[in-house]
This record gives C-alpha cells, structure tokens and sequence, in this order.
C-alpha cells in the first residue's frame, strides 16, 4: 500500500525500499528536512511507495532483477493511479534507469547521478566533478553508463563508507547513530575533496539521505551541488 502525502494531488512518485528493511540510522536520517523520504523535503505533494524486497542487498549491493521487475509492475501502477513521473529513494537505482524508464510509462529519474551531465555541460565538458556516494565500492561503471555518464576523466568519486558512524548503519542496522557526527563526516568529505582536487567545479551528492547537508557543503566550499532535491524539483517543474 502506497504512504501519500495529499497523494491525490501528487504528480510525483517515489519507489522506496520495503517497510521494516531500512537500517535504524538511515531512519533517524529520514527525520531530515530534505531527505527523500520525508515529504517536508519538498513544497509540493509526493506520493511514497515501499517496494517488496527492495533493501539495501537487493539495490545497493546486488542489483536484484527480480526487484526491477516489482520497480516497473508498481511504476505501471502508479501511472495508471495518476503519478505523472517516478523517481526512487536510493540512488543505487542507477543501474536500472534505462528499464525502469522504458517499462514506467511516464518519465523516470531514478538517481541524482543523472544531473552529473548536466554539471559537466554547464561547467565546460572537461571539468571536474566531485561525486558524494553512500559507498565508492559499490558504484560501478554500469551505474554511471546507465545514466548518461560517458566521460570519467575528471569524475572524483568519494564514499562514506570509510567514515566510521556513516558505516556503523550498515554494520550494525539495529543501533541508533549520532547525526552530528554525519554531518561532520559528511563535510569533512567534501571539504577533502577540495582539498585533494583543486579544480573541482561541481558537487553531484548520489545518496537520498544527503540533501540535508547540501546547503552547508555549498557554503563551505563555495560550489554549487547537484542533489536528489534538485532533481526532483527539475522534474516537477516540467510536469
């Protein structure tokens, strides 16, 4: 069953991972103002939508074709129930872009990676672009290709997974972690990235759960940043 927000207005829907398989820290995130599961995160009405056996192993770590096919049965669904657009709650989702795009029957955005084309048009073809992800590891190759990434000369690619509270909530799910200590991580990568990479023009944030630290990354680093909340809100202003 779908959890609507004025979901008879809703033009937009976002396919989540199933109800009871989110780790306890990437709940306390979704209190965040700017999270893609908290429907204050925008100033129009959403419409979320769990999918059965969608979690972090089926997206995250081994893309589960089975999951794509449920994805595109409750897109079908959606379309049919009015939702004029579809995105999704993880942008791991990456890598099922161009099916779930082709099977939805409406337009589908499925990561904010698809903005990183963008930033390199805007910025010139050959500028450099940080990317902030939920962990480097599991990004491949096929994620970017899948979303219109071609050139990765210049693509700085930066996880979490190496900031010990970022990833205490994936090895231990059950237990709370401190969001001041996220944020701190979270713009300690950034500002690491300058660092490292001087001619950084951009920042593109992959994961849904870092919106709410984009508007501190813009003002420490002076960058403008690409994240799901910007994506989302492109989207809804062509609907």
């Amino acid at each position: 069953m779908s959890v609507s927000h004025a979901a008879d207005a809703a033009k937009i829907g976002i396919l989540c991972w199933e109800a009871g398989q989110v780790p306890r820290g990437l709940m306390q995130l979704e209190s965040l103002v700017g999270n893609s599961t908290n429907p204050a995160s925008y100033g129009y009405p959403v419409r979320l939508h769990p999918v059965q056996g969608a979690n972090v192993h089926t997206i995250l770590e081994n893309p589960d074709p089975r999951v794509l096919r449920t994805m595109i049965d409750d897109a079908r669904a959606m379309a049919r129930d009015g939702i004029r657009a579809i995105t999704t709650s993880c942008g791991f989702n990456a890598i099922f872009q161009r099916e779930l795009a082709a099977g939805a029957g409406v337009p589908v955005f499925t990561s904010s990676l698809a903005q990183v084309p963008m930033a390199r048009l805007i910025n010139g073809a050959n500028s450099e672009i940080a990317v902030i992800t939920a962990n480097s590891g599991a990004l491949k190759p096929q994620h970017l290709t899948a979303v219109g990434i071609d050139n990765l000369t210049g693509l700085h690619i930066l996880g979490l997974e190496h900031c010990p509270e970022w990833k205490r909530m994936f090895a231990e799910p059950q237990r709370e972690v401190d969001l001041q200590v996220i944020a701190r991580e979270v713009l300690d990568t950034a500002q690491r990235a300058i660092e490292q990479h001087p001619a950084i023009r951009a920042f593109v944030l992959e994961c849904t759960d870092l919106p709410p630290y984009s508007a501190q990354i813009r003002r420490r680093t002076g960058l403008p940043v690409f994240d799901f909340i910007t994506m989302v809100n492109y989207l809804h202003a062509t609907l």
